[in-house]
């Protein structure tokens, strides 16, 4: 439901942004709670929208919007274009920041140290995917652009797995081209993107009752997280793979005196883990030398990666000491399986200059009464480079006497070299920018394979504003560039080609 109140704050952030329309409609999207999962609201509202406003409006077997616009005068003999965009964002607070994405809006501020730039209040911004759904709304909304039949595709459940382009029926789109708006970098156009799949690694273990009278949380924070694609070549700190090494490094000399109770680490298969506890018990009189030890630990990890991380730091305090923890032997194993699992670039592409082709990401862990959950998340611009490392993990998996499962597998989107949208589009943008766009594939999972798979035929290009820092609550929007975007996006509606 549409948070009014929210709503006047948001366009009041935005009130002298051009192009007005895609900002308006921005602000309203902020306003309308909608995290992955959460769609229903953003979707129920925008159908309303466009049955008021009179346009062909209707919702498939797993909840995409798709919305068509006729044609403008004299545009009746050009290609339809669909505009495509997810409406779900990525769910992602500060500590200090209690936010229920489900039912509190996204507040719009500018940046405090660059006014050019629009983030949110201790949240994620949405500016992925929201500046692109807004961007659709406005061309349907707007009466004074030039363009062929639109078909106006937004996809269900993007961020968590792909749910509205896996459920995507063959039919559902007429238009042969397509605009994706889900690109991150202004003066770029994608045609290319990695696939993925999501790694689920289950190690069962054992607790017991110990005779320990103290216990304490353990806390790595203040990363800088991020895309768990597009930032995993930037060598920020994982706050999993931090922990992990900490505790590995005091376990040898701490063997069979403290215990996991309980371990959390990330959110977010698709996002960067920023902080990450564990709650250890052990023998009050032995405190003062593992605190020592933690930290001695840390301050090594914290000392390699000041210059990416320079806000990294952990955090002791006391904790109830009740309840049962692992055993000794499990402590060991959970750490021990924790600090082997991988994450990071895997291997640089030989075809694409400058970009990773394949990649893990360790998203999100936990220990509990159930035992050790990790979910790590696979992206490689080569379908064997993606098996290669699902490979690996599964054998690394049995080694330790856990399971792996792989689930959500998705294609990734091969370049086309037989496009009319793509030179289309770069010659547009060269006349904008003043200069060559540049043309790449992208180490994230754009939808666009998907939709491929679906409507074989579509001809694709992905484009986009700038946002930098997306997943992570320092996401933010380089204002100059969504009318850059906004100008690039219009003249290609504008510029359709006449149909064969």
């Amino acid at each position: 439901m549409l948070n009014n109140t929210a709503y006047q704050t948001n366009l009041s952030a935005v009130e002298n942004l051009e192009p007005r329309l895609l900002w308006q409609w921005f602000a309203k999207i902020c306003a309308i709670p909608h995290p992955s999962y959460y769609e229903e609201a953003i979707a129920n509202h925008i159908v309303d929208w466009a049955k008021a406003r009179g346009l062909s409006v209707r919702r498939d077997d797993v909840g995409n919007v798709i919305i068509v616009k006729p044609a403008t005068k004299g545009m009746e003999n050009r290609e339809s274009i669909a505009l495509q965009a997810h409406l779900d964002m990525v769910p992602q607070a500060n500590a200090d920041t209690p936010h229920d994405f489900s039912t509190d809006p996204i507040l719009l501020r500018a940046n405090p140290d660059d006014k050019n730039w629009l983030m949110a209040t201790g949240t994620t911004l949405g500016a992925d995917n929201g500046i692109g759904m807004a961007s659709c709304l406005a061309v349907l909304e707007s009466d004074d652009l030039a363009h062929p039949q639109i078909e106006v595709l937004l996809t269900m459940t993007e961020e968590t797995g792909m749910v509205g382009v896996f459920g995507l029926q063959a039919g559902e789109l007429q238009s042969k081209l397509m605009v994706n708006t889900d690109t991150e970098e202004i003066g770029e156009i994608y045609i290319g993107c990695a696939g993925g799949i999501e790694a689920n690694i289950h190690l069962p273990l054992t607790q017991t009752n110990y005779s320990f009278d103290d216990a304490l949380n353990f806390t790595i924070k203040g990363l800088k997280g991020g895309h768990s694609g597009l930032d995993i070549y930037k060598n920020r700190g994982n706050a999993i793979k931090m922990l992990a090494r900490v505790l590995a490094e005091v376990l040898p000399n701490f063997y069979g005196e403290f215990a996991i109770q309980i371990l959390t680490g990330g959110t977010l298969r698709n996002a960067i883990p920023r902080e990450a506890s564990v709650k250890l018990a052990f023998s009050s009189d032995r405190r003062d030398e593992l605190v020592a030890a933690l930290q001695s630990a840390f301050d090594v990890v914290r000392n390699e990666i000041m210059r990416a991380e320079p806000n990294v730091m952990c955090q002791v305090a006391d904790a109830d000491h009740v309840g049962a923890a692992l055993t000794y032997e499990d402590t060991a194993k959970a750490i021990r399986l924790l600090n082997v699992l991988p994450s990071g670039v895997v291997r640089q592409s030989d075809l694409a200059e400058d970009t990773v082709e394949t990649s893990l990401s360790f998203g999100v862990a936990s220990i509990d009464e159930q035992g050790l959950s990790a979910n790590l998340l696979i992206r490689s611009l080569v379908e064997s480079g993606k098996a290669a490392v699902c490979t690996s993990l599964d054998n690394l998996a049995s080694l330790a006497g856990a399971t792996a499962e792989f689930t959500g597998d998705y294609v990734g989107w091969n370049p086309d070299d037989q496009s009319l949208i793509t030179p289309l589009t770069a010659g547009l943008y060269a006349q904008i920018l003043g200069h060559e766009p540049q043309i790449k594939v992208i180490h994230a999972g754009l939808e666009c394979g998907l939709i491929k798979q679906s409507h074989p035929d579509m001809d694709i290009v992905s484009i986009g504003p700038t946002i930098k820092n997306a997943h992570s609550p320092q996401e933010m929007v380089y204002i100059d560039s969504v009318a850059t975007y906004w100008q690039l996006l219009t003249q290609i509606l504008a510029n359709a080609p006449s149909k064969a």
